[in-house]
This record gives C-alpha cells, sequence and structure tokens, in this order.
C-alpha cells in the first residue's frame, strides 16, 4: 500500500484533533473528487513500518482525540490488509483514539459478505473502528453545509452501535 498523505493537528476529517492518513488507490473515480490523485495506487510513498511508527508516534501526543483514514480508498481489497494491521495497532497501543474512516463503498451493500469490497480483512477493520463515513461523493449532492461529509447521500455511521444492532445505526452528526 502507498498513502498520499499524513495530515496532523487535522479537524476537517472527523470530531476533535485527529491524525489523518490518506491511502492511496481507488477504483470509484467520483466525479468532482478532491484528491483524484490517489486514485493511483502508486501515488505518494510506500506504506512501511517506519511510516506506521512515524504515525503512531504522533497519534501518542496527548492533544489528539483520534485517527481518520480516508483516500483514496482504504476498503480496496489492496489496502484493507495493511489497514487492518494499522488500526489493530492502535487499537492495542492507543486505546483510547477513536478511529474514523471515510469510502465510497456503502457499507451495507458492500462491506458485507458477498458484497464487492468484502475480504477476510473487512469485519476485523468494521468491528474496530467508531465510525465510518460511508457512499460515493455525488457532486450532483455536494452540500458544502454538510459536516464531515461532501454529498447529501453520504452517511456517517456510529459503527458500535450498528454492530451491536446488525442494522445501520446513524451517528447524530447526520443532522
Amino acid at each position: 500500500m502507498n498513502i498520499g498523505e499524513i495530515l496532523t493537528a487535522d479537524c476537517a476529517n472527523g470530531l476533535g484533533m485527529r491524525v489523518s492518513v490518506f491511502v492511496s488507490g481507488c477504483l470509484n473515480h467520483c466525479k468532482g473528487c478532491f484528491q483524484p490523485q490517489t486514485w493511483e495506487f502508486d501515488y505518494g510513498i510506500p506504506y512501511d513500518g517506519a511510516v506506521e511508527q512515524k504515525i503512531l508516534d504522533e497519534l501518542a501526543m496527548p492533544y489528539y482525540d483520534g485517527l481518520t483514514i480516508l483516500g483514496g480508498e482504504p476498503f480496496e481489497i489492496q489496502n484493507q490488509e495493511t489497514v487492518a494491521a494499522l488500526i489493530g495497532r492502535v487499537k492495542k497501543e492507543l486505546p483510547a483514539r477513536n478511529i474514523w474512516m471515510y469510502t465510497g463503498y456503502t457499507y451495507d451493500r458492500d462491506l458485507v459478505p458477498g458484497g464487492c469490497r468484502y475480504t477476510k480483512f473487512t469485519d476485523s477493520i468494521l468491528d474496530q473502528i467508531d465510525i465510518l463515513v460511508d457512499g460515493r461523493f455525488m457532486e450532483e449532492k455536494k452540500n458544502l453545509c454538510l459536516k464531515f461529509r461532501g454529498s447529501e447521500n453520504q452517511r456517517i455511521i456510529d459503527m458500535r452501535q450498528t454492530r451491536a444492532a446488525g442494522k445501520v445505526v446513524l451517528s447524530p452528526l447526520n443532522n
């Protein structure tokens, strides 16, 4: 996996102060995407142990609320194993930090058994994240007044409640 960027002290991609990691590679190619350079899987720098340690060291600073993983597309099949390993490390070493993820895929269609982006790593990722913002960016539904999403079709899903209930539970941040 490659990453295009690591943003520190980011407050635009989730609640509170965050470290945001932009993974490379996306097959959705949404019209109007704000990061089309991240569509290429080889964009940016290779993700390795040193990069992962840099993310963890930064996230350990006391002023951070959590980690956000976005892209590109974290749920592309090629990215899931590495994303799952990063999330597992964060949960083990920094359990007080929350984790947000953004995906252009739809949780209850694409990320479930039989879905087009379901792999042996998908459940591990979904079980450990706190918030999932799902759905393709749709330029015709773009709304600059929305918090933490770009178009009206996208949902902010509370993953803890969703996994417990067995159905999608939206976060109050959708309002």
